[in-house]
């Protein structure tokens, strides 16, 4: 006698493999959903450390991030900006549009971030540019210091040329204030036009400071004190003399005794 039997449904072949399998409205088999699936669809993460010259940054991205994303984390422990960056793993660059973890990056990989050279070129121009630029107006204001003090050493050579008594102490200052310009200019960093300028700067207070240096000797001279004193006394005798009317006088040549005795002699005559 032949015995009839029911051939067993997907459904119920599923179930009994433990797949867990419901039948929708509609006809749709699908896997049952339980409360933890919800946890395991969130997108994972991994923790990468990134060495940058002789800093390590370890930084969390999604495990199905870009190098491209990772850049962009990046940019701000390491200072530069995405398009300013390289990052090589197993020894290669990799493109922004790679995934990570196609190329194999996994939790706790090792990366490396190098600046890109050109980018690194660009900086080094604009340093060396804010660089002159800086010395260059550092060397404006010292020169206009010096300027003033010029002045003010060709005021003390005028008066002393007029005879006028100077301290010594007026001179030292002078020569000291100058000196302070001269470290001034030693302690500017200056490159091209900028050292030029400079260079010229320390040659005109180091004239400066010998001028005041020769000025000292002269004035602390006696033998020149009292050429000056003389030079001073012949000019206002001259003066007295022309105003009394006695300068004329002064300039006659005196008669000699022979010229007297003669007119004796014409007057027994």
């Amino acid at each position: 006698m032949r015995r009839s039997y029911s051939k067993p449904s997907p459904l119920e072949k599923a179930n009994k493999k433990g797949f867990g399998w419901e039948l929708r409205p509609g006809g749709m088999l699908v896997q049952k959903r339980s409360g933890h699936c919800g946890v395991q669809n969130i997108a994972q993460t991994m923790k990468v450390s990134v060495s940058f010259g002789s800093y390590l940054h370890e930084v969390t991205v999604p495990a199905q991030a870009t190098f491209g994303e990772l850049k962009r984390i990046l940019a701000k422990p390491s200072g530069l900006e995405p398009c300013e960056q390289r990052i090589l793993f197993k020894g290669k660059e990799r493109e922004n549009n790679e995934f990570l973890y196609i190329v194999g990056v996994k939790d706790a990989s090792k990366l490396v971030l190098v600046e890109d050279p050109a980018s690194r070129e660009r900086k080094m121009e604009k340093i060396r540019r804010d660089g002159m630029t800086k010395a260059c107006e550092a060397i404006a204001q010292v020169r206009a210091e010096v300027d003033n003090l010029a002045e003010k050493v060709l005021i003390l050579e005028s008066s002393m040329r007029g005879d006028r008594r100077t301290p010594e102490k007026e001179i030292t200052v002078l020569t000291e204030l100058l000196m302070v310009q001269l470290l001034k200019l030693d302690n500017i960093e200056a490159d091209g036009e900028a050292k030029a300028q400079r260079r010229i700067e320390v040659r005109r207070v180091q004239s400066h400071v010998e001028r005041l240096d020769m000025l000292k000797a002269i004035n602390a001279s006696p033998f020149n004190k009292s050429d000056r004193c003389m030079n001073r006394f012949d000019v206002v005798a001259q003066w007295e003399g022309f105003g009394s009317g006695l300068g004329c006088r002064n300039t006659s040549r005196p008669r000699t005794p022979s010229t007297d005795t003669s007119n004796k002699l014409n007057l027994y005559e």
